[in-house]
């Protein structure tokens, strides 16, 4: 404050003056903080509200089909611990999908059991993967590659989609079986290490889709956590997985929604919704499966477009990669609410 006397017309006037200073630093110093209160708020409230489980007493247990093996197998045990008629998968149809190895494991597949081939003429083949990883550099999916019971390459993917090629000498009808093992699997900080595998082509010319011509099963190579791929949609996949677990193939429907890029969430739900007006299954109640904070934007979905007919309730099963990365976690707690304000308008005219 600065004082100035001012003489006018012969009278005396004090002028007080303010003279205020910017502290420029401690405003961005409280707008930091600020924000960070916001962030750890979104990283550890926000999570827990959308990842939230409310059960009902329901007779129908939906699951969402694209959910990871881990998940599908805790859809399981929950069917099995409780008096549910049926299981119902949900997913969008896919033609040539990637299937996801989320576990160490092995990918077979019989190429004389789906296209007989009668050469026997011993010749050099060559053999390409077409595949890629959730993570790259030393967090890399490592893969090797067996003829029957030969080990002939080994690689370690790269994020983006490639064919890895091998070479192979011999006659085409002696092999028996051709294998992909994924064997570095792990989680942490860094990410979740998975391995995408589109299909295998030989010599070019023969192409064999994974979602089609290939099993799954997860180490130890013994068969008693197969299953066999034989599906055109997510939904008839997790049904197989289902099944593959020792789940009466009675009691798993499978119903599959349109492949669109948009609104897939209420894809499956419309697709839900016109199999339960037009089907005899008597539904009192409905708990639905799905992963991590992509709960909160599933229950939304089913409530509306369902309109509330019966008990509808959310099972939230955890989601690995939240727990070992935070970067993960904020960029899902991200885009999930995103994804329930666009909902919130694009629901409106449902």
């Amino acid at each position: 404050m600065r004082l100035t006397l001012v003489i006018f017309g012969g009278k005396t006037f004090v002028k007080v003056m303010f003279r205020y200073k910017k502290k420029p630093l401690k405003i961005l110093m409280v707008f930091f903080i600020l924000t960070g209160l916001f962030i750890l708020s979104l990283i550890f409230i926000l999570p827990g509200k959308l990842s939230e489980t409310t059960k009902v007493d329901a007779n129908i247990l939906v699951v969402e089909g694209w959910l990871p093996p881990y998940a599908l197998e805790m859809a399981y045990k929950e069917y099995r611990q409780n008096d549910y008629d049926y299981i119902v998968t949900t997913g969008l149809r896919s033609e040539g999908r990637h299937l996801l190895m989320a576990e160490n494991g092995y990918m077979i597949f019989y190429p004389q059991k789906y296209l007989p081939i009668s050469d026997k003429v011993p010749v050099m083949h060559l053999f390409e993967v077409k595949c890629y990883s959730d993570l790259e550099g030393e967090y890399g999916a490592h893969f090797n590659i067996f003829i029957n019971d030969s080990l002939i390459a080994d690689f370690y993917a790269v994020k983006a989609e490639k064919s890895y090629s091998a070479k192979w000498y011999g006659p085409l009808s002696e092999i028996d079986s051709v294998t992909i093992q994924f064997d570095n699997d792990r989680g942490g900080s860094f990410g979740d290490i998975n391995l995408n595998v589109k299909e295998i082509i030989i010599d070019r010319k023969m192409s064999f889709p994974a979602q089609l011509y290939s099993d799954y099963d997860i180490a130890p190579l013994d068969g008693k956590n197969r299953t066999i791929n034989d599906f055109r949609s997510v939904a008839e996949m997790a049904r197989n997985m289902l099944i593959s677990m020792g789940i009466d193939s009675l009691s798993v429907i499978s119903i599959t929604g349109e492949n669109t890029m948009i609104n897939r969430t209420l894809t499956s739900a419309l697709a839900f919704r016109d199999f339960a007006d037009t089907s005899d299954l008597e539904i009192r109640g409905i708990n639905i499966v799905s992963l991590g904070s992509h709960a909160g934007r599933t229950i939304m979905v089913y409530d509306k477009v369902l309109k509330r007919k019966y008990d509808i309730g959310i099972i939230s099963v955890p989601d690995s990669q939240e727990s070992n990365s935070r970067r993960y976690k904020f960029r899902k707690t991200i885009r999930e609410t995103l994804g329930i304000v666009y909902y919130w308008f694009v629901l409106l005219f449902y």
